[in-house]
């Protein structure tokens, strides 16, 4: 993990804030961190070594981070889970980004045809925020969101930095000196060693920041990358402070920096002014959301549980239960935790620049999306549902599989099958006509009568063994009482001796997205034992899997591949 500088605040006046920073908090971010930014699997003994913590540490840390759904165990390595994008979008949601700004940064990328990007300062680095690509672009140029840029190598950073505290400029020169090759920033190539002089850069940023404050906004000319070139311009808040930038990025083949601005600055300008009014006219809800207050865990872990890591957690996730954050009254009633308890992981939050206070409220910071962000917003569907497939397998030693609905057929996006007969021939894109499949009953129940009779229409049922239902009135009894039941369980119509058994998945905005199912031979069980042995399992899984789709699309369409 790149060793990276937070600038403080400027007006930290509270006693032993940093005794108060320290602990579990600080010591599971640290690990968060160093997950995330790894492309690899990371192994506990490079934890220890990278974060330099005690190996005993990490293994505690580990644990609890892996049993609140933040990590996830591969043998004997960790990787970053879905649930990690909860931070970030807690930011997001406590921004008010998704709702106010990101209909004009989609409605922008379309009338430029480019993409756009919206930018926040994250201590000395600038954090990319949101973005809209244009419709129908088949590789659409552009960072994620979560991606972090040098401020000397974006032209927002020329834009945003004239606001710097001293204590920002700080940090910027001792990150410039540490990383003179911007080694630390993978979104972009690493900075030339021939010109990686940390005098000269401050030079040439200064210069840029006075041209920028002058003129209103900033040119990027293949700074960041060779080929690249971008316009920004500040984002106001209602007090006129810029909270933000906006830029438009394109490639040389299709524009000069000089065209970028004179096609798009005048647009650009509006656009930015229509997304201040948006953040500044929107107004906060007069109850927070209700996030899932903190549950203590220590019974069920023993000694390995870090309860003091978890209820921090928990605080950074309840402060983006409302736009426009939570005052610490609130954040400890939505946690459940005590004042002195919220109150100390607050600061902690806000030391180590994962939280910043405004007046009485305190928010997310952006830099909450550096935890896994960028490349957990990348996941699909059948990514997601691998690794539960694989758990549920193992726990109900059957073969496990998650399917959508194409057309009148269900096909499959991903499979976790064991060793039985049951298993055989069946593949991810494999096709079957969903009235005859316990995963295709589930998903035609969802949709309403008429659009059932069209798709059948489409694939007229035939029997394909001599148990299949083919009369449309028997299927239509049949989807009511699927929909109704929550599940469905078809026996030996798809094939002789085989029984399958499955549930919905639903989207975070609860429309049924995809179905899960477990696939076991008609016998010895009889149907109402498989049910009441595998029921349970499925729910479970389906409802983890549910959990990291709402994660990973809270404000995006499921992505299905």
């Amino acid at each position: 993990m790149a060793a990276r500088a937070t600038a403080g605040t400027g007006d930290d006046a509270e006693t032993g804030l940093a005794a108060e920073a320290a602990g579990p908090l600080t010591r599971g971010l640290a690990v968060l961190e160093a997950v995330a930014e790894s492309a690899e699997p990371v192994r506990p003994a490079d934890l220890a070594k990278t974060t330099a913590l005690a190996r005993s540490a990490v293994d505690r840390l580990d644990a609890t981070l892996v049993h609140l759904g933040y990590l996830r165990s591969e043998g004997r390595d960790l990787v970053a889970a879905p649930r990690l994008m909860e931070f970030g979008n807690a930011y997001l949601q406590a921004a008010g980004l998704p709702e106010a700004v990101q209909p004009h940064l989609d409605r922008l990328a379309g009338a430029v045809d480019e993409s756009v990007s919206l930018i926040a300062a994250d201590g000395c680095d600038m954090r990319i925020v949101a973005r809209a690509i244009p419709p129908g672009r088949v590789i659409p140029l552009g960072f994620r969101v979560g991606d972090l840029l040098p401020a000397d190598r974006c032209a927002a950073g020329a834009v945003l930095a004239h606001d710097w505290t001293p204590e920002q400029h700080s940090a910027w020169r001792e990150r410039r000196i540490a990383d003179p090759v911007d080694a630390g920033y993978p979104a972009l190539p690493p900075r030339p060693a021939a010109v990686a002089d940390p005098a000269g850069t401050e030079r040439a940023f200064a210069a840029w920041i006075a041209e920028a404050s002058e003129q209103g906004w900033a040119l990027d000319d293949q700074i960041a990358a060779r080929g690249l070139v971008a316009l920004a311009v500040p984002v106001s808040d209602r007090d006129g402070v810029p909270r933000y930038a906006l830029s438009v990025l394109a490639h040389t083949s299709r524009s000069s920096a000089d065209g970028l601005r004179e096609n798009f600055l005048e647009r650009l300008t509006a656009s930015a002014r229509d997304m201040g009014d948006a953040l500044a006219g929107a107004t906060d809800p007069a109850e927070p959301s209700v996030p899932s207050p903190y549950t203590d865990a220590k019974a069920e872990l023993g000694p390995l549980f870090l309860q003091a890591l978890a209820r921090g957690l928990a605080v950074l996730t309840a402060l983006g239960a409302r736009r426009g954050g939570l005052t610490l009254n609130e954040a400890a009633q939505a946690t459940g935790l005590s004042y002195p308890s919220t109150r100390r992981n607050l600061l902690t939050l806000r030391h180590l620049g994962y939280a910043e206070q405004r007046g009485r409220r305190y928010l997310p910071a952006a830099r909450t999306l550096g935890l896994g962000h960028a490349r957990l917003s990348g996941l699909s569907l059948t990514d997601i549902a691998r690794p539960h497939l694989a758990e549920l397998a193992t726990r109900v030693h059957e073969s496990a599989s998650v399917a959508v609905l194409d057309g009148a057929e269900v096909r499959y996006l991903a499979r976790s099958a064991t060793r039985q007969v049951t298993s055989a021939g069946i593949q991810p894109g494999t096709r079957l006509p969903a009235y005859a499949t316990s995963m295709g009953r589930v998903l035609l129940a969802d949709l309403p009568p008429r659009e059932q009779e069209r798709l059948l229409s489409t694939l007229p049922p035939r029997p394909l063994t001599p148990l299949t239902r083919t009369s449309p009135v028997d299927l239509a009894g049949i989807l009511r009482r699927t929909r109704e039941d929550g599940h469905a369980m078809v026996e030996q119509e798809l094939e002789v001796g085989l029984r399958s058994m499955a549930v919905p998945l639903r989207d975070p905005r609860g429309t049924v997205v995809a179905a899960v199912n477990v696939a076991v031979h008609a016998g010895p069980d009889t149907p109402e034992q498989s049910r009441e042995r595998l029921l349970p399992h499925l729910h479970a899984t389906a409802h983890a899997i549910e959990a990291d789709l709402a994660a990973v699309f809270a404000f995006a369409e499921v992505r299905v591949e």
